[in-house]
């Protein structure tokens, strides 16, 4: 596989990395001036500090000494991504441009069905999908958009001519995570290197909490012009807990669980120390399974019962809306490129990872014959679970993976392995490359608007393409440059 590094022209082998890119030049001459001793005592500093602002995420299954959860620091890597202005220009027309497309295959799925009378996305696909909702057909919400906030998963991977180029990896319309590992890792580096910030023109984020809370207040229905916007937590046992309650503390709006709200006269109450107060708008980090036990699971307690009724009669928005997963499960994913041309009338401007769809016989017939240098995937998956990478895999798993497609095929896609763009990443052993990815975070309200950059993904363990926090992953800082 060819490789593409980030920071410099080619992999860092031995001493020669080859030349160093433009837009990383300062940067690398001020990192050439650092010693290991400085870099080290930042990180431990920056491990203190996340610590004790209690930024950590639980890994569900794992156990420590005593039976109980555990909750982990996301490491955080001291070296940023560095993007110029006219590569993130791109990208951001070509996430605008998809983001759209989504919003508007959402809308048609639950109404008027035109993609699949098209035959453009094959009926079975949405009908048999687990994440589509029957119960919001004919439901209408405001501007049409379903998706407020997409976590939309970017990898850079070199092309025919060794190159970089960005694809679309994956689409995450349902509760994404992460963007509060964004803003705290940029205050990190200043507050580490401010320094760094009075050499680059870096292009801020910290903007991001008011355009959220400016895009929910724009999905409010008609029917207040001063709409009271809550979050609604599982609650402090989810593993990001600490997203929810630092934007809904940066949104200056509160934090609610199920318990907290009820319905009357299908409109939505939270219970406050001065009386019940009505609630417009609805940020949900809840799954749709559990928002509503009178029509989804009735066992849930995270939800609150007449959620739905209060919903369909546009007495409350609930953002993302239900049922916005038909769109991000990653056998629709292949659709996407088609959905642009039908929707939009124009070429997609980020390309889809090819993929096979192993409900296809001649795509199962491949993914069978080559497991080895394939990604598969699980089609609900998430986190980096229910995944083999081939070209990792020990001969045993890849055995269990070929038994499991053979079961049930139309679980399943496969990717070739893409060969990951790296960035260099400061380690135990001092810096070396490691693969990265990114997540841009993409607002539809009034405007599809996002603010300039993400969250950087860092596979720490060598060799590895998982970026996964629940896998060992860590974040950086993402830097866009200022024209």
């Amino acid at each position: 596989m060819r490789k593409f590094d980030e920071m410099y022209s080619r992999l860092p082998e031995g001493k020669d990395s080859g030349e160093v890119r433009s837009h990383y030049k300062a940067y690398a001459q001020w990192l050439a001036g650092q010693d290991h001793g400085t870099m080290q005592a930042r990180r431990e500093e920056a491990e203190v500090i996340f610590r004790r602002v209690g930024i950590t995420f639980a890994v569900y299954g794992d156990k420590d000494e005593d039976g109980s959860g555990t909750e982990r620091l996301i490491p955080f890597d001291l070296i940023p991504r560095i993007i110029p202005a006219h590569e993130w220009k791109s990208m951001e027309a070509g996430l605008v441009q998809r983001v759209t497309a989504l919003n508007h295959f959402i809308h048609d799925i639950y109404h008027d069905q035109e993609i699949l009378k098209a035959g453009v996305v094959p009926r079975d696909q949405i009908e048999n999908n687990a994440q589509f909702r029957p119960e919001m057909v004919g439901v209408d919400v405001p501007n049409n958009i379903y998706s407020h906030i997409s976590g939309i998963d970017i990898v850079r991977a070199p092309d025919s001519a060794g190159n970089g180029e960005y694809y679309v990896l994956e689409d995450n319309l349902r509760v994404p995570s992460g963007v509060s590992y964004m803003l705290e890792d940029r205050k990190m580096m200043m507050r580490l290197f401010p320094d760094l910030f009075s050499r680059h023109r870096v292009a801020p984020v910290a903007h991001y909490p008011d355009w959220l809370l400016e895009t929910l207040r724009a999905s409010s229905p008609a029917t207040t012009a001063e709409p009271t916007v809550v979050v609604l937590t599982p609650g402090m046992y989810n593993s990001a807990y600490f997203e929810h309650a630092f934007l809904a503390q940066q949104m200056g709006v509160q934090l609610v669980e199920g318990q907290d709200l009820f319905v009357k006269d299908k409109f939505v109450y939270m219970r406050t120390t001065r009386g019940p107060k009505r609630v417009d708008v609805i940020y949900r980090r809840v799954d749709d399974d559990f928002l509503d036990p009178e029509v989804f699971r009735p066992d849930s307690t995270l939800g609150c019962a007449g959620l739905m009724e209060a919903y369909k009669a546009g007495h409350v928005s609930i953002c993302n809306g239900v049922g916005t997963g038909v769109a991000d499960d990653k056998s629709i994913y292949p659709y996407v490129p088609d959905m642009i041309k039908f929707y939009l009338g124009e070429a997609p401007i980020l390309k889809n990872v090819p993929t096979y769809m192993c409900r296809k016989p001649e795509d199962l017939q491949y993914t069978l014959a080559n497991l080895k240098d394939l990604v598969v995937k699980e089609v609900h998956g998430a986190g980096g679970y229910g995944m083999l990478v081939g070209p990792a895999a020990s001969q045993a798993e890849i055995e269990k993976f070929r038994a499991a497609l053979l079961a049930n095929p139309s679980r399943y896609i496969a990717q070739p392995t893409l060969s990951l763009s790296s960035c260099p990443t400061y380690v135990d052993s001092g810096i070396a490359p490691r693969h990265i990815d990114l997540r841009p975070f993409v607002l539809s309200g009034r405007t599809v608007q996002m603010v300039p950059g993400g969250l950087t993904r860092v596979a720490l363990k060598e060799g590895s393409l998982v970026v996964n926090s629940s896998q060992g992953g860590g974040t950086k800082d993402t830097w866009i440059l200022q024209a």
